[in-house]
C-alpha cells in the first residue's frame, strides 16, 4: 500500500484505535503542517503527532479541522482503517508486495 493511501491511526486512553487522512488531504491540496496549524491554531509539531499516529485529537481540535477541510469529521477520522483511495474510487486493489 503506497504512503499516499496509508491511513494512521493510534490507541486512545480507552484502547480505541484512531485512523486518519490527514496527510492524504493535506497532500491533495498542496498544505503543509505549519499552513493547517496556522489555520486551525495549533503549533505544526501537533499535526505531525496526529499524523503519526501519536496522539487522538481532542473532539474541538477534530471539529476545527473538519471544517478547514470542508469534509465530515468521519471522512478525516474513523475507528476503522480506510480502505485506499483506489480501491474505494476504482474497485482496485493494489497487488500483493507493492
Amino acid at each position: 500500500m503506497s504512503e499516499r493511501n496509508r491511513s494512521k491511526s493510534t490507541r486512545s486512553e480507552a484502547g480505541a484505535t484512531i485512523h486518519n487522512r490527514l496527510t492524504v488531504l493535506r497532500a491533495e491540496r498542496g498544505m503543509s503542517r505549519q499552513a493547517l496549524a496556522e489555520a486551525i491554531g495549533v503549533n505544526y509539531q501537533t499535526i505531525g503527532y496526529l499524523e503519526r499516529g501519536d496522539y487522538n485529537p481532542s473532539l474541538e481540535l477534530a471539529f476545527r479541522i473538519s471544517e478547514r477541510f470542508g469534509l465530515p469529521i468521519e471522512a478525516i477520522f474513523s475507528r476503522e482503517p480506510f480502505a485506499p483511495l483506489s480501491e474505494q474510487v476504482y474497485g482496485r486493489r493494489e497487488p500483493a508486495g507493492a
